[in-house]
């Protein structure tokens, strides 16, 4: 092997590995699907803050791979049922889990 084939051979292998390395396990995110939720979060708690009856700093939002997870305290059933109603509008959203409790 002449030493440019073996400069190809190389950076052909380095590119593999390092490609390998973004893609996504059932436990990881890879690059793409970690920046796909942040947006999604960020437009589920804007659809939130922006419905007048919900106080939107006790509502926690998380998303993982489209799956957006709801938590925190909120006055009433019907905030609740909002707040997933709010989410599962949101584009790109696959799921709604709400961990949600009612304020005593």
């Amino acid at each position: 092997m002449n030493s440019r084939a073996l400069y190809v051979a190389f950076f052909l292998a380095l590119s593999a590995l390092l490609l390998s390395a973004c893609g996504s396990s059932p436990q990881r995110e890879s690059t793409g699907e970690y920046f796909d939720d942040s947006v999604i979060t960020t437009k589920v708690k804007a659809a939130i803050f922006n419905h007048p009856d919900l106080a939107v700093s006790e509502i926690n939002v998380e998303t993982f791979k489209g799956e957006v997870q709801l938590s925190g305290f909120v006055s009433s059933t019907n905030d609740m049922n909002t707040a997933v109603r709010l989410a599962r509008g949101v584009t790109g959203v696959t799921s709604v889990k709400n961990s949600m409790r009612l304020k005593q």
